[in-house]
């Protein structure tokens, strides 16, 4: 007994500190990452060390090996770089959000449907509140004014932050407010929200965000490559359930822990445990 007892100890003490990047200031990143650590730490056995990086070094990290895996690769278009450089370094274990998308968000209650909508409408006061100068969204959102011939309208740069402000403000008096963004995002958790149509496809088709492994895991740690392979989330909605915690002040690894003992039934099915 005692001996099975130390055999089982040291087979549990063999098993390898994991490395997974992450984007800190990706709320999808960090709500996805810490799920996975805490799924990986509860019922695999490992222990995790996360590590918040910049994108161009987590992707150069899971290449080298300094990184064993990341779960925040956007794919096709807007990591295509990334993965064009680095495809024959990493493995990719497919999606954990099959979803994802960029694009002009509305209240549901405002009556515009569509991108077209806007032109000669004064409902947005003829503004549209941005992000980040420079970020993806902001210029495809340039493009957009153009290309739906959006004369007046201004987009205005700001911050994630300050952007999800002006839209709780607005959207707690009915106003009407047309913003730059994404899912999954912890707003869709929060509030009503939709995407316009655009029918002239300036944002692209929906993207993917998947797993990405380096290619020893499957060597160094093949229950977490199984794993990896199955985890993803069913909808927006589900991730936004830790995303908005965290958002609410929930640090993410109490975040995540919580997620993990109330979804028991979608933890087995990711890891048969």
């Amino acid at each position: 007994m005692v001996l099975a007892m130390s055999a089982g100890l040291a087979c549990a003490e063999s098993k390898p500190t994991l490395n997974i990047g992450y984007v800190d200031g990706w709320s999808d990143s960090v709500a996805t990452t810490h799920v996975a650590a805490q799924v990986i730490k509860q019922k695999l056995g490992y222990d995790v060390k996360l590590m918040p990086v910049a994108t161009g070094i987590m992707w150069q990290g899971v290449a080298t090996g300094k990184l064993d895996a990341m779960l925040s690769a956007w794919l096709p278009v807007t990591h295509g770089e990334y993965w064009a450089k680095n495809k024959d370094k990493v493995v990719d274990y497919g999606p954990n959000f099959k979803d994802a998308k960029i694009g002009l968000i509305v209240p549901d209650y405002v009556k515009a449907q569509s991108i077209a909508d806007l032109k000669g409408s004064d409902e947005f006061k003829n503004k549209i509140i941005g992000i980040d100068a420079g970020s993806g969204v902001m210029l495809k959102t340039d493009e957009s004014i153009k290309d739906y011939d959006l004369k007046g309208y201004k987009l205005q740069a700001s911050s994630g932050a300050a952007m999800t402000s002006e839209l709780g403000r607005a959207y707690a008096k009915k106003e009407p407010i047309a913003v730059t963004g994404w899912v999954p995002h912890w707003m869709f958790a929060k509030w009503k929200l939709r995407f316009l149509e655009d029918p002239k496809g300036v944002y692209g088709a929906a993207e993917t965000v998947n797993s990405i492994g380096s290619k020893e895991l499957s060597k160094k740690a093949p229950e977490v490559v199984a794993f990896l392979e199955k985890f993803s989330w069913n909808s927006k909605d589900e991730i936004g359930e830790v995303m908005l915690a965290i958002q609410e002040g929930a640090k993410p690894e109490a975040a995540a822990k919580e997620w993990v003992a109330k979804h028991p039934e979608r933890v087995a099915e990711w890891t048969a445990k």
